[in-house]
């Protein structure tokens, strides 16, 4: 049963790897010669260069300059040219090897580079990304892009076994791989250099949302016409995982009720932690080798100041992953008792805006557990003076550790429903349904 189970996986994996989402690897490197081309910018420029383009003002002002008057130039659907993929690619580099602030930025306490860094700048990349695809060739010459782009949701980054060095240098490359009326989804890859040659430490996708210059109203994105035969494979994977993200999204275990195998997991539990010997309301029984989830949270809530703000005066969607990333870090850590492996972020989303005056309160609850994996959901709230709390962003990350941990149990409905929804992600995260 065990082996037959284990070839069931093996075969699953094998044809998840020629799925047309994984294929944008390979063209990624033909675009750049082999791996071997060298960035024209470095992260510090792509930041400026987006300012730039926007012709937004340098500086942390309250009341940021008014856009309205780029209003009148946002193009209608007509007026874009299609664009390639190759049209959009780009990539930057981090300077590590040579930059000292940058490595002290960067750096752990063990050496190597802090991941929750990474994500920021691979959501700064990601509307760098954008800003290569959208051309519009109306826009007179003295006009900066009447554009705002929105992080919409981060999905699937899965990080591979390579050990960072916070003394090499790493390179950031993408390109949009689909397209809608006005969003696009972006695949970005991260790599480091080892022994001389760039090796990968993730790839993420990202879907991000076109809006007007006062981000008042959607605005629309040139199409893409494929120019070869690998990106109408590209392509076809974008409008496929367009579905699978509708389907995941329609069918959350906080929109529609449990399945069938799901409600009998629940009757599982249930069964698992109500003693035999009494029938008292509400007494539960903690099995061995098990926990609560009502006892494992890790929370934190710190302020945030301009510098966290992104080119639109609201809270840079990056800094926000950073901070859940590492809180989901400290909770998987403190389960386990030693220090975890990050394997996948499954599903990242942004809800709403968060200003740049906020309180923001970060909340990692272990939800779910499997032989040596550790689900975790991060939920940040914006809180405000008169005792307000509403959530903005939810986060899952999966991490491993060297050997099994303790079984997370729910105590209540709630945290039942909590307990399925971290079994879907993590199933989602590791391919495995």
């Amino acid at each position: 049963m065990i082996r037959t189970l284990q070839l069931s996986t093996r075969l699953l994996r094998q044809q998840l790897s020629s799925r047309p989402a994984l294929i944008s690897a390979n063209f990624a490197t033909t675009l750049r010669g082999h791996g071997e081309s060298t960035p024209k910018y470095t992260m510090d420029q792509v930041k400026s260069e987006i300012i730039l383009h926007l012709g937004l003002e340098r500086g942390y002002h309250p009341i940021p300059k008014s856009r309205e008057h780029l209003l009148k130039f946002t193009p209608k659907p007509e007026d874009l040219p299609a664009r390639s993929m190759q049209d959009s690619y780009t990539s930057a580099l981090l300077p590590l090897s040579t930059d000292l602030q940058l490595q002290d930025n960067y750096v752990s306490h063990l050496g190597n580079v802090r991941m929750g860094r990474l994500m920021e700048d691979l959501d700064a990349f990601a509307v760098w990304v954008c800003h290569q695809h959208v051309n519009v060739p109306n826009l007179p010459e003295n006009v900066n892009l009447p554009y705002t782009f929105v992080t919409i949701l981060v999905d699937k980054i899965t990080f591979s076994d390579l050990v960072t060095n916070v003394k090499e240098d790493i390179r950031i490359s993408g390109h949009v791989s689909w397209v809608g009326r006005s969003s696009m989804e972006i695949v970005v890859w991260l790599e480091q250099k080892y022994q001389g040659v760039y090796k990968k430490i993730t790839r993420a996708l990202f879907l991000m949302a076109a809006r007007n210059a006062t981000n008042t109203g959607a605005a629309p994105v040139n199409p893409i016409v494929p120019a070869t035969e690998e990106e109408k494979l590209i392509l076809s994977g974008g409008e496929a995982r367009k579905k699978r993200r509708q389907l995941i999204q329609a069918q959350s275990i906080f929109k529609v009720e449990p399945n069938d195998f799901e409600q009998s997991l629940m009757y599982d539990i249930y069964k698992k932690t109500t003693p035999t010997n009494t029938m008292e309301l509400n007494k539960r029984l903690l099995p061995p080798h098990a926990r609560w989830m009502s006892e494992w949270s890790t929370v934190t809530t710190i302020p945030s100041f301009p510098d966290n703000r992104n080119a639109h005066n609201t809270v840079f969607g990056g800094f926000l992953m950073r901070l859940a990333l590492e809180n989901s870090w400290t909770s998987a850590f403190l389960y386990c008792g030693k220090r975890p492996k990050l394997t996948h972020i499954c599903d990242i989303s942004f809800e709403k805006p968060v200003p740049v005056s906020s309180f923001i309160k970060l909340t990692s609850y272990v939800v779910y557990t499997e032989l040596n994996y550790v689900q975790i959901m991060t939920v940040a709230d914006v809180l405000d003076t008169t005792g307000g709390q509403v959530t903005t962003n939810l986060f899952y990350s999966t991490y491993k550790a060297n050997e099994h941990v303790h079984q997370i149990l729910p105590r209540s409905y709630h945290e039942t429903m909590w307990y399925i929804q971290g079994r879907r992600k993590f199933k989602y995260a590791l391919d495995l349904e």
